[in-house]
């Protein structure tokens, strides 16, 4: 059995501020044991996680270390330049599995795993091992599809997080040197530099001011900014795929490839967090708004193409054909509790939590097991699954296998994206039970959230001597809430999205929010044509969706929602892990047969008649979703 230490709060995450920061709030630590998140966390530590090495070893993407090392004989096996990212995604996730419970047998694996990238490094710092296997040793002449620079950043990432989870430096040490070979390649004309020129995925950027946090050296800055300011300007032929057609500080909307937009503009709202640059802070909070206003599924998915996986046009947000990649999800994630940290404002965290429970969480199966890449919000009756990165169907594993360590690595670190401090106290962005511990501060929470509203918290530790205050995020969705402590009851206003409560607290001063959990109906702006007429079922931060499964004897292309019949609630620890489901009411619409033409004259004149059979439909969070048999599923449901 892997030896286990009690759950701690966890030594600082994937970001970092440096000690001259220019941002409203720093990062704290959360202890999680217990609930929701704990039980999802626990799935990945017993069963994603130790999974990897041997997923890794069957896709090859070990065996191409080895033969960069000199240890091996054979062929690259893979289909990308870049497979060596999956392992340095899946080494992050270990890591911080590592910095908050012992494991002999993980640790293990990662001994050996950052042993083979060490001696698959050149003596020069490079490494990609497609590079050196299959172009014989050609570097950066392809910097559009080759992505050694993105190779570069989840390597530095891996790196920094093994760093700050163990105190070690095998990998680190290894990091600097690709760093620092980076940094003698790439720069300006006149700089001495000999490749003036960006990565076609975005990635190295957030790494390189991650690198930067946790080495104290002001170069690593300075090449992240480099490389931000330098996508737009037509290094690689003006493409919006590949953020090259407009720089960031004068962009006006998201464009292009999903995934690489969002880790760029992570890295902007760092640049602007550790040098005070104002254009790119305006730049970041300008294109969020933008994309959240215009680009983002309810789900808090991204992308509406699966040609290029990108953004589309504003409003255009298919169902069926929605894109809403695993990893996009996440760059979102790390978007926004960047900006968060940086400006203070709580609807960064509200996105954060919506994409947390439904886009980012519906990417792995409660099992642990099997995974997403797209995440549609509608399967169709009769559906034809292409199989493979496409597959509406959970896959043990892709031949483009980003998403899975990727998910890996953020329910790793899920503790550092939930709380804050700054001079006046501590803020709690997302509600977990646990502790929160910010200095001198720490707070005990109890809840059963998302299930139930009530949080529950006590002051454990407090300065004696003077006040602070205790902020609590109130959810966008939130229509009702009310805040106790002690015998009084707070009706403070919320301050764009907080409750701030301050005063001199004592150990054991216990503080009850209770956020109302009422389901509702949510409508769509008139412009998303793909749901006009349509409404979805959502309660708390949850989304749901009909499954096939739970409704026998037809499929769901012709049900139609009744809006004026109340929604129940109905809690089953029998389904899915435990879930609470919402009943609604409905009708299979009656469609008649038109023959081989399935158009006709629309009737503008006749009213609706109600017609079908009623019935119930069970809905289910969208999360759980494609857990059990295949069948057809649908976020957005008919009214008419």
């Amino acid at each position: 059995m892997p030896r286990t230490r009690p759950v701690q709060p966890a030594p600082t995450g994937p970001v970092r501020l440096g000690p001259d920061a220019h941002a409203a709030l720093r990062p704290t630590a959360v202890a999680i044991d217990a609930g929701f998140w704990h039980a999802r966390r626990e799935t990945n530590a017993r069963v994603s996680v130790p999974q990897g090495p041997g997923l890794l070893e069957s896709a090859g993407n070990l065996h191409n270390l080895r033969l960069a090392a000199g240890t091996a004989e054979g062929e690259f096996q893979g289909a990308y330049p870049f497979v060596d990212t999956d392992v340095y995604k899946w080494l992050e996730a270990a890591a911080w599995q590592l910095g908050h419970r012992g494991d002999d047998s993980l640790a293990a694996d990662v001994d050996r795993i950052i042993a083979l990238v060490a001696a698959a490094q050149q003596p020069d710092g490079y490494l990609n091992t497609w590079f050196q296997l299959v172009k014989g040793g050609e570097r950066y002449q392809d910097l559009r599809w080759g992505h050694e620079l993105y190779c570069a950043g989840h390597l530095i990432q891996a790196a920094v997080a093994h760093h700050r989870a163990t105190g070690r430096t095998e990998l680190l040490d290894v990091a600097r040197r690709f760093a620092d070979h980076v940094d003698s390649v790439f720069g300006l004309p006149g700089s001495g530099r000999p490749i003036d020129g960006i990565d076609g995925h975005p990635e190295v950027e957030t790494a390189l001011v991650e690198l930067y946090r946790e080495t104290g050296e002001r170069r690593y800055l300075d090449l992240a900014g480099y490389f931000v300011d330098r996508h737009g300007h037509g290094l690689l032929g003006g493409e919006a795929y590949c953020q090259d057609r407009v720089p960031v500080r004068e962009a006006t909307n998201v464009e292009g490839h999903a995934v690489r937009q969002l880790y760029l503009l992570a890295a902007a709202a760092d640049l602007a967090t550790e040098t005070g640059d104002t254009e790119l802070r305006a730049a970041g909070e300008r294109l969020w708004h933008a994309m959240t206003t215009t680009k983002t599924h309810l789900t808090g998915g991204l992308g509406a193409h699966h040609d290029q996986e990108d953004f589309g046009d504003p409003y255009e947000l298919p169902n069926e054909r929605a894109y809403c990649e695993t990893c996009a999800a996440i760059a979102s994630v790390q978007w926004s509790w960047r900006l968060a940290l940086l400006t203070g404002e709580a609807r960064y965290s509200d996105l954060v939590e919506r994409t947390l429970y439904n886009g980012f969480l519906a990417g792995v199966s409660l099992d642990g097991e099997r995974w997403l890449y797209v995440n549609p919000l509608q399967v169709r009756d009769g559906h034809t699954d292409p199989g493979g990165d496409q597959s509406a169907r959970r896959t043990r594993w892709f031949r483009c296998a980003c998403c899975p360590p990727n998910v890996m690595r953020l329910l790793g670190s899920l503790e550092h994206y939930l709380a804050s401090g700054d001079d006046d106290g501590l803020q709690i962005h997302q509600y977990v039970t646990g502790r929160y511990a910010c200095g001198p501060i720490v707070v005990r929470a109890e809840t059963d959230y998302p299930w139930h509203g009530t949080i529950a918290l006590t002051v454990e530790e407090t300065p004696a001597d003077r006040p602070w205050t205790l902020s609590l995020r109130i959810p966008q969705w939130c229509r009702e809430f009310r805040v106790r402590c002690g015998e009084e009851t707070y009706d403070s206003p919320v301050d764009d999205g907080w409750l701030r409560l301050e005063r001199t607290w004592a150990p054991g001063d216990r503080i009850v929010l209770e956020l109302s959990l009422e389901p509702r109906l949510t409508g769509a702006d008139p412009r998303v044509d793909a749901v006009r007429g349509c409404v979805a079922i959502e309660r708390g931060p949850l989304v749901y969706c009909l499954e096939q499964v739970d409704h026998p004897g037809g499929g769901l292309d012709d049900i139609v929602l009744d809006t004026t019949r109340p929604l129940a609630v109905k809690h089953r620890p029998d389904l899915l892990g435990g879930v609470t489901t919402v009943v609604a009411a409905g009708r299979r619409r009656g469609i008649p047969d038109r023959g081989w033409w399935p158009y006709a004259s629309a009737d503008t004149t006749a009213a609706p008649e109600p017609d079908g059979e009623t019935v119930e439909f069970t809905a289910v969070p969208y999360y759980a979703w494609a857990n059990r048999e295949d069948g057809s599923m649908r976020v957005w449901l008919p009214t008419s």
